[in-house]
This record gives structure tokens, C-alpha cells and sequence, in this order.
């Protein structure tokens, strides 16, 4: 484990690069130019695609939450959304169908955000049923699913199942009732326990669970036994967040005392002890915020150098074009990015219109892609084999990225990275600083010295 003066030297606000360059530099593209660009980039090079649905619906509000959601007890809005979505698939698709075999052949879905399953049962095989009508599924398609555990019953879980769904993703955060209390979000431990086991019975093929450290009224005890109920309960995944306090920025976080925030110290402390525990328990530990257990695929990408990344964090697949679709949603296709409106009237308005409810885009240039190159060897293996950059880019290493092995030296002198003329390698205790030394690569965020919109590390 790292130590936590280390921890606290390079606790310093950065992206989380779960893509390169980062959705602050996208530009207005109403038109969608960047996405058609990249798709007709991938009618000449087609891959198999991961999908992305954008659910924004909550039946209430968590006040640590940043992500783009609506708040509401009106499931009838649920039923316009799905007409909009089934729109949007259709325009989509239309542009993405070429007729080459691969076009619409699927290897990964994932519905997240908000809540999936604020979603009835028949709208949720309403969904699913027109993505099986557009799309083609590979026989080792990973679904998955984010479910608020509080929305869920066995009947439910059996639904799921048959809809194909073989991932589960459960929003836990804490399992402390005054923590709960202080987010806004009770749900007994219990209860999640009976989750649990309805889950194993069914035989999900893989469970994750999301925990937050440095929320209102954590205390390094109080979470130690959340840490001992997760790994109790033996999910194969675990996704470890530090919370970030940015209220300026995300409104239900104003409900939030600042008083009640533990500070860094004790956050240091919650992140030392969870990454010694699951350890401890077994897990492995994947980078930044993730671990897993040794048998599951999340596990053996990293072993074998295959992991991927890309906005919804690390992933299985390293070899598809991300689509997106919902309001916010964002697609990587062909080195190009897009984003969805962020608002839901205006996504609905353009997309009811037959037109792409897209709000911005991004065409990679020669250098993004390098440097995107670059960083994602680093996230994601730990590793920079210069060499093989050299060749593939024509470039001198040394040379082109003076400023960035400049800005690695501290890391160095830490014995955090080993830099050689062949490659640069992330210690062990390294990788738990992986954001700031990726950010030695990043040429656009040291022209700009307000990084204030990014969260710490810690």
C-alpha cells in the first residue's frame, strides 16, 4: 500500500481520463459532424460496438451525486423518454449500418446513470426488445445494468435475467445508517443482503458494487465496517470513489455541511485501510478506483494487458466503438467524440424532430492520438513501451515528450515509476497515483492552470 504522505504530495486536482482529450475540450457540433465523420471512418474499419443508454430518472435525490439525472416521482416520463430514445437508435443506426458484417454486431451493453430501474419491468423489455431488433449480439455479449437496490424484488431480478442481463452494478456508497441519512440514501444492509442472495441464486455472472469514501459523517471506523459487509456479501467487482466536494457545480451537494466532511487526513486513512482490507481479502486491484476478484474477466484483461477505458471507467473490451444514446450520452467511434444534449427538453425537442440530439464533438488530431495512445497504456497497463510508440508513431520519445518526462521526475524520485530508454513501468505503489502521472502527457491541461473543475485524487 501506498503511503499517505505520498498520497497527500501528489493529491492534486486532475481528470479521470476515462477518455483523451477529456469532454472539456469538445466543441459545439450541432450537426453532428464529429460522429459522422467517425462512423465513416468505421464503415472502412468496423469493429464490434459497445452500447450505451443514458437512463437519467431517479425517484430521489442523493446530494453527493454530480451525475446529469432528473429527479422524480412522475414514472409517466419514463414513457415519452423511450419513444425519444427509440429515435435516437433508429437514427443511429441508419447512419452505422453499411452492410459489412461486423456494422451492428454488439459485444457490450450497459445501461447506467440516474437509475435503470426506475424503469417499469415492461419498459425495460420494451427497450430491450428494439435494441434486439437494430442490434446484433455476439454469444459472449456482456449486458449489463445499474440497479438502485431499493427499486428491486426477486420477480424483478428474474426479469432482468431473462432479458438477458448477465452484469449487475448495485449502488451501496455506505452501509452506515447515519451516513445514509446525511446522503439521503437508506437502505438497510439487510435488505441488500436478500438482494444479494436472490442475485447468486440466479446466477449473474458478475455483481459490482460502487462504495464512496469521504461522505458526511464517515468516520475511518464507520467505514472500516462497511468494508467487512461488502466483503462479506463477495461481489466480484468493486468500485472505490473518492468523494468530491464540488457544490459550485453540482447543486444537491449544497445540502451538504461542510462541517460534517471528514477531512484528507481521515479520507487517507478510509483509502488505505479499504485497499489493505480487500486485499487482504483477496481482491486485486485493477487501478484507480476498481478492484476485483481474481476469477472474474475484469482481472484477467489486466493480466493479459488487454484492459480498456472509457467513460463509464475501466472495462473489459478494448477493442470496440463506443455508441451512446440518451440525453448526455457520449460515443467514441473512429477517433471521433460526440456528446448528447445535457439537457432533457432540448434532447427530446431535437431528437422527436428526427434530428441527432447531439450538443458537441471532438475529431481527434495526429497528436490526440498519440497522446491518447500514451495515457491509456499508462491507466490501464501501467506501462509505456517507448519503443513500440516510436515506431508506430515515427517519432523520438525523449524528444517529443521532454516536458512530460520532466514533470515525472517527483514520481520518479519517489520510486513511484521506472523510466528507461525501452519504456516506463508504474511501481506497485504507483498505480495508485496513476491520474497525476498521466497528466505529465496531457498537453492541454497545463495550458490552462485552473484545474478546479477536476476532482483530487484523494
Amino acid at each position: 500500500m501506498i503511503a499517505s504522505s505520498l498520497i497527500k504530495q501528489f493529491d492534486v486536482p486532475g481528470p479521470r481520463y476515462t477518455s483523451y482529450p477529456t469532454a472539456d475540450r469538445f466543441y459545439p457540433d450541432k450537426e453532428g459532424l464529429a460522429l459522422q465523420k467517425g462512423i465513416e471512418y468505421r464503415s472502412h474499419h468496423p469493429k464490434a460496438l459497445s452500447l450505451y443508454i443514458h437512463i437519467p430518472f431517479c425517484d430521489s435525490v442523493c446530494y453527493y451525486c454530480g451525475c446529469n439525472k432528473v429527479v422524480t416521482k412522475n414514472h409517466g416520463m419514463a414513457v415519452d423518454y423511450l419513444q425519444t430514445l427509440v429515435k435516437e437508435i433508429d437514427a443511429v443506426v441508419s447512419l452505422l449500418d453499411h452492410g459489412n458484417v461486423n456494422d451492428l454486431k454488439v459485444a457490450q451493453l450497459h445501461l447506467g446513470v440516474g437509475s435503470p430501474t426506475f424503469l417499469s419491468d415492461e419498459q425495460l423489455a420494451e427497450l430491450i426488445s428494439h435494441l434486439n431488433y437494430r442490434f446484433d449480439w455476439l454469444e459472449s455479449c456482456e449486458k449489463s445494468i445499474e440497479i438502485d437496490p431499493r427499486t428491486m424484488n426477486k420477480e424483478r431480478f428474474i426479469h432482468l435475467k431473462q432479458l438477458g442481463f448477465n452484469r449487475l452494478s448495485l449502488g451501496i456508497q455506505d452501509f452506515d445508517p447515519d451516513v445514509q441519512l446525511a446522503i439521503h440514501r437508506v437502505q438497510p444492509y439487510q435488505s441488500v443482503v436478500s438482494m444479494m442472495r436472490i442475485a447468486r441464486e440466479l446466477s449473474f455472472d458478475s455483481i459490482n458494487m460502487d462504495l464512496i469514501y469521504g461522505l458526511p459523517k464517515q468516520t475511518k471506523d464507520s467505514f472500516f465496517r462497511t468494508l467487512t459487509e461488502v466483503a462479506a456479501l463477495r461481489p466480484e467487482r468493486i468500485a472505490l470513489y473518492g468523494y468530491a466536494h464540488l457544490p459550485e457545480r453540482f447543486k444537491p451537494q449544497r445540502r451538504i455541511a461542510i462541517e460534517d466532511l471528514p477531512d484528507a487526513e481521515q479520507k487517507c486513512a478510509m483509502l488505505e485501510n479499504a485497499v489493505d482490507y480487500f486485499m487482504a481479502q483477496g481482491y486485486e486491484y485493477i487501478g484507480m478506483d476498481h478492484f476485483a476478484l481474481p476469477h472474474d474477466e475484469l482481472a484477467r484483461v489486466k493480466k493479459v494487458g488487454q484492459l480498456h477505458r472509457n467513460f463509464q471507467g475501466y472495462h473489459t473490451l478494448k477493442d470496440c466503438d463506443l455508441v451512446g444514446f440518451g440525453v448526455s450520452a457520449i460515443s467514441d467511434i473512429g477517433n471521433c467524440y460526440s456528446q448528447n444534449l445535457k439537457n432533457l427538453t432540448e434532447y427530446s425537442a431535437q431528437a422527436a424532430a428526427g434530428k441527432l440530439p447531439i450538443e458537441k464533438g471532438l475529431v481527434l488530431t495526429d497528436e490526440d492520438i498519440l497522446r491518447r495512445e500514451v495515457i491509456m497504456s499508462i491507466m490501464c497497463q501501467g506501462k509505456i513501451n517507448i519503443i513500440e510508440i516510436e515506431k508506430r508513431f515515427l517519432i523520438d520519445f525523449k524528444e517529443h515528450f521532454s516536458q512530460a518526462l520532466i514533470r515525472l521526475k517527483p514520481f520518479e524520485r519517489e520510486g513511484l515509476v521506472t523510466i528507461s530508454p525501452e519504456s516506463i513501468e508504474v511501481s506497485e505503489e504507483g498505480w495508485f497515483l496513476i491520474r497525476p502521472m498521466a497528466m505529465a502527457f496531457d498537453q492541454y491541461i497545463w495550458q490552462d492552470t485552473d484545474h478546479r473543475r477536476f476532482s483530487k485524487v484523494l
